[in-house]
């Protein structure tokens, strides 16, 4: 009898349910965030947890445990120097499920499945009054994209534009027996 076995399967043969989950579990922690269904987030959710957890306590035998789940080595030292770092004042709500509503061909319930704590992007801004050198020898100062944008239309005289049929060359034999022939790719 199966009592007290209850788990959600996936509709999986086991094999393939535990590399759905862990294939889940690394997704969320490359990318911080996943869109998945709510099943597939509501069972990846405890291995997450679990994985951040061990990121925590940061000891060679955690670090082990990590590497048995996920198997990569750059992933697990991503883990425990960025995400676990991040999560040291929280015992418990790592992760997030946010409903996104039904998806369209087989109306699933589809959601984002996040971490509650992520790293601040770092936007990487051109520096203002940096020197660079141009080819005559002489420094010239670097403007930002919006002078230079500014300075380039006032200085380009006005081009008129042709027409794109006028650029097009005269149509051949039987105008163009070849195309007739040609191999359709997308027929759907």
């Amino acid at each position: 009898m199966r009592h007290a076995k209850r788990r959600n399967k996936l509709n999986r043969f086991s094999t393939w349910r535990k590399a759905t989950l862990i294939s889940l579990a690394k997704n969320i922690l490359i990318y911080g965030g996943i869109k998945t269904t709510i099943t597939r987030a509501k069972v990846s959710k405890p291995l997450v947890e679990k994985l951040i957890s061990l990121a925590k306590s940061n000891t060679l035998a955690a670090k082990r445990e990590a590497f048995k789940i996920l198997g990569e080595h750059k992933l697990v030292s991503k883990l425990f120097s960025e995400i676990g770092p991040l999560f040291a004042k929280r015992e418990s709500g790592f992760t997030r499920v946010i409903s996104l509503g039904k998806r369209r061909g087989d109306d699933a319930d589809v959601v984002i499945f996040e971490l509650t704590e992520r790293k601040p992007k770092e936007v990487k801004k051109a520096k203002k009054g940096k020197e660079v050198k141009v080819a005559e020898g002489t420094s010239k100062q670097e403007e930002s994209p919006k002078e230079a944008e500014v300075k380039k239309h006032e200085a380009a005289p006005a081009v008129k534009e042709k027409h794109p049929a006028a650029n097009k060359p005269a149509k051949k034999f039987l105008g163009g027996l070849k195309n007739i022939f040609k191999k359709e790719r997308d027929s759907l």
